[in-house]
């Protein structure tokens, strides 16, 4: 008979819960936002804690958690939504061992998600030599920085400068609001042929959230003339049969591969590289002819400036961009 109940209070819960995770992200979705003062409750969401929330933190055993902090190692967008939709919200930290810990810190309505928060009361942030878009090595001051390393004064003067500002060697931006953003490591800085720094993960970033496809995404291009990219797609560990998500994307355009390896062995033709032009082909122009198809294509593209950066391109079995 007990056997049978608790059956029967795991199928009510498997029904309620995405009617909870509903409203969960309804309340966050108004609650996590900068010095708000209002708390903000859906209709039905006390109901729902009561029937779905208390169950499942009693099941995964944080019932007795008030907060969850993480930190000193990335995190993924997935996984904070993922606990967020338990009403499990994970506040990031961001620190050293040399600040002596927590240097910025969310917290719930001072909160961004993929942030590490604010700076900590009576310290400052710098972020010293930052680019057009923001990012530039993140600073530390304040009491909670250490004096240096024991009996290594050289390596002291690589972390501390002569105003006592700590170099943390990351790469971070702050939004209008003033949260931190974690960018990027200054080690990882691609420096192309041209002798442009690019850091690789905002754009490796940007590429998983645009495909839901993609697991990871390696930029390359340090000393070469353009950047390359490596993409793995979304498997499952145990047979390597791409998951349920990428499967779907790959039907809607027509392939019935079932595992990453035949969909990269595939021999269907492939654009192998690919640029946007400053302006459009025009008859005017003379790259259209009278029939409005484009004309001569090595003309068009040595036009264009176009043919020996092309004649220069080397695959690698990558998808490859300027």
């Amino acid at each position: 008979m007990e056997s049978c109940s608790n059956q029967k209070s795991v199928k009510q819960i498997q029904i309620l819960l995405p009617w909870g995770f509903m409203l969960h992200h309804v309340r966050y979705s108004s609650l996590f936002v900068v010095d708000s003062s209002e708390n903000l409750l859906p209709w039905g969401f006390m109901l729902a804690n009561n029937l779905v929330f208390k169950k499942v933190h009693w099941a995964i055993g944080l019932d007795r958690c008030r907060n969850c902090l993480t930190g000193a190692a990335p995190i993924t967008r997935e996984t904070l939504e993922y606990f967020m939709s338990l009403r499990l919200p994970l506040y990031e930290l961001y620190g050293m061992s040399e600040s002596t810990g927590p240097h910025t810190i969310s917290w719930e309505n001072n909160f961004k998600i993929m942030s590490c928060g604010k700076v900590v009361n009576g310290c400052q942030t710098k972020l010293d030599k930052p680019d057009k878009d923001g990012n530039g090595e993140i600073c530390f001051w304040g009491c909670h920085v250490f004096m240096g390393y024991l009996k290594k004064p050289e390596k002291t003067e690589e972390a501390l400068d002569q105003e006592g500002w700590l170099h943390s060697g990351d790469l971070g931006k702050h939004n209008k609001d003033n949260f931190l953003f974690i960018t990027g490591r200054i080690k990882e800085l691609i420096i192309t042929a041209g002798g442009e720094n690019i850091p690789p993960v905002p754009i490796e970033d940007a590429v998983k959230a645009e495909t839901a496809i993609i697991s990871n995404a390696m930029l390359l291009g340090d000393k070469l003339k353009f950047l390359s990219m490596m993409l793995t797609l979304k498997v499952r560990p145990q047979t390597l049969d791409v998951d349920c998500i990428t499967l779907a994307f790959c039907q809607q355009r027509g392939v019935v591969a079932t595992k990453a390896s035949e969909i990269t062995a595939s021999k269907e033709p492939r654009i192998q590289k690919w640029v946007i032009l400053d302006r459009d082909f025009s008859i005017s122009g003379g790259e259209l002819g009278e029939s409005v198809n484009v004309r001569n294509i090595y003309s068009t593209s040595q036009k264009f400036g176009q043919t020996h950066s092309f004649k220069d391109f080397s695959l690698f079995g990558l998808f490859s961009t300027l």
